[in-house]
């Protein structure tokens, strides 16, 4: 079962283990393989490896307009309401990211500034397999639509060859996306980088995947632009006697269901809750459709961690730098000063990950694997590039050339001062 760890040993376990590595040697090996016939031989090449991969090829990749309708008739009405409200918190928290472009008038003969402009074309990746996730639907596309993004293709493998799960064509449809093709893998990823007869390149491709779509976007990465590489899912909670252990161990669980290898930490001041947490843990174990993954990744990832005070408890979560953070405590907004890494941040008793993972608005593109000491999650920042501008009077160069041309000179690149003083010369 899950392992009881001081707080020393948890140390330990950090330096020694390390964080998860984002790397796949077997995959990557795959992944330049494919791509490289794609890149050169295309739709050809594409369906050799989605028969291969997917054992069948369907009979157009790009989902068609009715395909889309008809999608509307088989998702009950219940999870389409639900879907549309999530789809709204998420449009209105992400809208308030939008910024302008901005002009500084220093005086009248300089002028400098910076222009927003959306990326043209992105392409998202929507995992397939048992689980269908409109929720990844909704997360990587509306920000892309909010920027201003003029093309949003979705990718997602079909299943047995026919079609998209009609659970993702309707989220397609709530976030705006353009257009979906059915197609997944590392092959998805090969054909939005370079294009092919039937499937367009794209500027950017964001959404999550397996290890093979990771080493793959890894690959093309600098040919288009990507998220980022996400390894398996975390959690810490840092909690005290004020929280309630089933709303503890309900949580670990809640990540610990993702993947055998999702790590999920409780950090507590309370032996008497980490008690109460294995207990619950065991009972809620028993009735979860998913015990089998989840008991995996918590006995071979998972930890209950006992500190001496909550400083501690902080200072652990920072080193660990988890995608997500709940801090299950009486009055949580006065500890966010002591959070310097963490993806997300869930804050008190009724706030539990699973409302940023669908519903509130937040994005749950995370960055994981202690990533989040220098990345953030998906904003609509990710589809935005910025360009600064200036404008300088002949006056205005003239009184800055001094300046410029004597640390040109220092640089010992005269071309650079030429450049000045070739306009202020008759």
């Amino acid at each position: 079962m899950i392992k009881t760890y001081s707080s020393s040993d948890f140390q330990q376990l950090l330096s020694t283990e390390g964080q998860t590595s984002l790397q796949n040697d077997q995959a990557y090996t795959v992944a330049k393989e494919v791509i490289a016939d794609i890149q050169r031989d295309k739709d050809k090449a594409l369906d050799k490896y989605v028969e291969k991969f997917d054992r069948a090829v369907p009979d157009s990749y790009l989902v068609s307009e009715e395909e889309r309708r008809q999608a509307w008739d088989l998702v009950d009405d219940k999870t389409i309401q639900a879907l549309k409200r999530a789809a709204e918190n998420i449009r209105t928290f992400h809208r308030k990211q939008l910024q302008e472009s901005k002009f500084m008038q220093h005086d009248a003969s300089i002028i400098s500034g910076q222009l927003y402009r959306a990326i043209e074309k992105v392409g998202i990746y929507v995992p397939g397999g048992t689980a269908t996730y409109p929720s990844s639907v909704l997360m990587n596309a509306i920000p892309a639509v909010l920027a201003g993004v003029e093309e949003v293709v979705m990718v997602s493998p079909a299943r047995n060859g026919k079609s998209i799960s009609p659970l993702l064509s309707v989220a397609a449809d709530l976030a705006g996306v353009h257009a979906i093709y059915k197609i997944g893998g590392i092959q998805a990823i090969a054909a939005l980088s370079y294009g092919t007869e039937t499937i367009p390149s794209v500027d950017k491709i964001v959404g999550p995947g397996n290890a093979y779509v990771a080493a793959a976007k890894s690959l093309v990465y600098g040919d288009v632009g990507i998220d980022m590489i996400a390894g398996p899912s975390e959690v810490a909670i840092i909690a005290d006697e004020s929280a309630d252990p089933r709303s503890v161990a309900a949580d670990l669980i809640a990540q610990a269901e993702h993947d055998t290898k999702a790590r999920s930490f409780l950090l507590t001041p309370s032996q008497n809750l980490i008690e109460k947490t294995k207990s619950e843990l065991n009972i809620q174990l028993d009735t979860l459709p998913r015990a089998s993954i989840a008991k995996q990744s918590l006995e071979d990832k998972g930890g209950l961690v006992l500190v001496k005070n909550l400083d501690e408890a902080f200072d652990l979560s920072n080193a660990l730098a988890p995608e997500h953070l709940e801090v299950q405590l009486d009055n949580p907004l006065s500890y966010l000063g002591k959070i310097k890494h963490a993806g997300s941040i869930f804050l008190g008793h009724y706030t539990p990950e699973s409302l940023g993972d669908y519903y509130a608005g937040p994005n749950h593109v995370l960055p994981t694997s202690g990533t989040a000491k220098f990345a953030s999650g998906l904003s609509v920042d990710d589809f935005i590039k910025k360009s600064t501008f200036l404008y300088y009077t002949k006056e205005a160069l003239q009184e800055a050339s001094e300046d410029v041309i004597q640390i040109a000179e220092e640089e010992e690149l005269s071309g650079h001062a030429r450049a000045v003083s070739k306009r202020l010369t008759e």
